[in-house]
Parts: C-alpha cells; structure tokens; sequence
C-alpha cells in the first residue's frame, strides 16, 4: 500500500490525472486537499471511476481558486449531481453522464452477469454472493 507521501510525490509534474480505480476503504477520498494542492495549477482532473474517489467540497475550491485547471468528471458525489451544485457553475468543469465504461462488449458482459446472478439466486445463493455489487 502507497504512504501518503508517495502519492504526492507521484502527483508533482502530472498534466492529467486520470481516476478509473473502484471505490474502497482503501480509495476513499484518495484525492483531497492535500493531493490537489501537490497537482500543478494547470493539471487535469479525469475521473471515470466513482465519484467518491475525490472530496468534492475540495475540488471545487481547487477549482474556484485557479489551483486546478480543469476536472473532467463521469462520476461524480453525491450522483446524481444535484441542479443546483456549483460543479455545474464552474466553466473549467466537463460532467458527462456516467458512461465511461461502454465498449462495443458491454452489453454482451452485462448480459452474462445478470444470468450468472439470476442462476446463482435460483441454486440458493444468496444475495450477498452476486457479482458487482455496488454499496
């Protein structure tokens, strides 16, 4: 596992930083204040994981404050992203709706695990034990 100062020291120098790891304990608001302030004042921000990964409060005043250039957000928290949230506001700020994860096979392996899961349901499994759950 990464200390603290190793992810700042990986953020200095970045142009884009691009989030596409799931949400976890371990991932949690893994980019706060301290690692936006380490990103340089004309990085990027991509997230296409979950919104979670980043304190939002944080990144709009990163922001508003000119010390990130942009964020370029499919997920975002709370999500969906309330009307009258300042991400909206914001012109350095790219939202789209949380579909970075099509490929021309998403359908195909959405199909196979929703018949995977209804099998498992209907041998006795239990509901804790279904592929990609979302918390």
């Amino acid at each position: 596992m990464s200390t603290a100062s190793e992810i700042e020291r990986a953020l200095v120098g970045i142009d884009y930083l691009v989030l596409a790891c799931p949400l976890s304990e371990t991932t949690r608001g893994l980019i706060g204040a301290d690692e936006l302030a380490t990103l340089p004042s004309d990085a990027v921000l991509i997230n296409v994981g979950r919104g979670p990964l980043v304190d939002t409060d944080e990144l709009v005043a990163a922001l508003r404050g000119e010390d990130l250039y942009a964020a370029a957000l499919d997920v975002t928290d709370p999500e969906p992203l309330p009307e009258e949230h300042p991400l909206w506001t914001l012109g350095n700020v790219y939202i789209t709706p949380h579909n970075s994860g099509y490929t021309p096979e998403y359908w195909i392996r959405i199909a196979d695990i929703l018949a995977r899961n209804i099998e498992r349901v209907n041998d006795g499994g239990s509901y804790d034990d279904l592929e990609n759950q979302v918390a």
